[in-house]
């Protein structure tokens, strides 16, 4: 066993040896050339690249500028709710709807159409349908549970009605459950815990994008 003790030796010192290469090692330069040559300024300790604090600062603002910064915001989103942000340079807005803080939402573009194809299931049938407003025409309609919605409006609910008509009831707009459909469903469903959470989304976001 003396060979093992001796690997293991060996795997500290190269271990130690990678960690004295690290950017935290002491009197290592930044790594940035400026026109008049080399930056000399000490790397920051513990910094993942060979950059002195000043270029690490001017690095992440370049990025923050690009792709902003999430954080907390100062108080829920005015239109979604979220209490998650994106912060820019510009200012900030919300990381769920893109709602810009500190904007008022009109009221006279508070609730903005947005049509669905919607999915119900009610026993052993599930309705294809459209709607530009969906809680309302739910209040009408015979349903156990909202299965998925889908961005469209009557010519995407038509193609689903095509897409699907093997297995339509005559004259309805009810069809039968089947693996094809339910396999469609599925992939609407991907990354979805709650529909109406993912219409709210979308409604928050074409409130957005009329301010």
């Amino acid at each position: 066993m003396r060979g093992a003790g001796v690997l293991h030796d060996a795997s500290v010192v190269a271990i130690s040896l990678a960690d004295m290469n690290r950017a935290d090692a002491p009197g290592r330069a930044c790594s940035i050339r400026l026109d008049a040559g080399p930056c000399s300024a000490p790397v920051e300790a513990g910094a993942p690249l060979d950059l002195c604090t000043g270029h690490l600062l001017e690095a992440h603002d370049w990025v923050a500028g690009e792709v902003g910064v999430t954080d907390l915001l100062p108080g829920p989103c005015l239109v979604c709710g979220s209490r998650v942000g994106v912060a820019y340079p510009s200012g900030r807005i919300c990381a769920i709807c893109e709602w810009r803080v500190g904007d008022v939402p009109d009221g006279a573009v508070a609730d903005p159409r947005v049509d669905v194809v919607y999915y119900l299931g009610y026993r052993d049938q599930i309705k294809i349908g459209t709607s530009g407003n969906p809680r309302v025409r739910f209040a009408s309609l015979p349903h156990d549970e909202v299965l998925a919605f889908e961005l469209g409006d009557r010519t995407v609910e038509q193609r689903r009605h095509a897409q699907f008509a093997a297995h339509r009831s005559p004259g309805t707009e009810w069809f039968d459950v089947h693996d094809e459909l339910l396999a469609h469903i599925a992939e609407l469903r991907l990354g979805v815990t709650d529909p109406w959470a993912q219409y709210d989304r979308w409604v928050s976001r074409r409130l957005a994008a009329q301010s």
